[in-house]
């Protein structure tokens, strides 16, 4: 195969990367909601639609393994999102790591695209790259559902109570 038809995917991993990045950056500057948080699973979802054409259905061991993979990655994902409250609104504060991590994983990303791409169609290790995304943004958005939740909880308890508890906080002119 010619060496620039193997440079695309590459390529490609890492302009969907930094969008990735953008996209992060610019929501930290906007509150956070349930819908921004739920939402992207649910559209991602629809990629299950591949599994319809039979060649990108991996075996259930690979199955299992892109499964894991994805849940371990989300691990890293999980720690670089925290929520914090500014203006009387929660946002998604700022990550410096969230930016190694992403470079890290879209490297660890192409190497086993390299290493599993000779012994693994191309539509069946689309599935499981698919499977593996699906893996590790599914408990990521989980932990920051319940993440987002208990910092809900502990505005509204901040703006019912006379007493401010945070230095970050001010009292809401009531």
């Amino acid at each position: 195969m010619d060496n620039n038809l193997l440079l695309i995917p590459i390529v490609l991993a890492f302009v969907m990367g930094g969008v990735a990045l953008l996209v992060r950056m610019k929501a930290a500057k906007k509150p956070a909601s349930l819908k921004k948080i739920i939402l992207p699973p649910i559209f991602m979802s629809t990629g299950f639609l591949m599994f319809l054409y039979e060649p990108t259905r991996p075996a259930p061991l690979q199955v299992a393994e892109a499964l894991a993979v994805g849940m371990i990655f989300s691990i890293l994902l999980i720690m670089t999102s925290k929520f914090e409250i500014r203006n009387h609104q929660i946002y998604l504060q700022r990550s410096k790591a969230f930016m190694f991590i992403l470079l890290g994983l879209l490297v660890i990303r192409i190497a086993f695209r390299a290493f599993l791409g000779k012994d693994i169609n191309p539509e069946e290790l689309s599935g499981m790259f698919f499977l593996l995304a699906y893996g590790m943004i599914l408990p990521w958005r989980i932990s920051m559902l319940v993440s987002f939740r208990k910092i809900e909880r502990r505005l509204h308890r901040l703006e019912e109570s006379p007493i401010v508890h945070s230095k970050h906080e001010p009292a809401p002119n009531k």
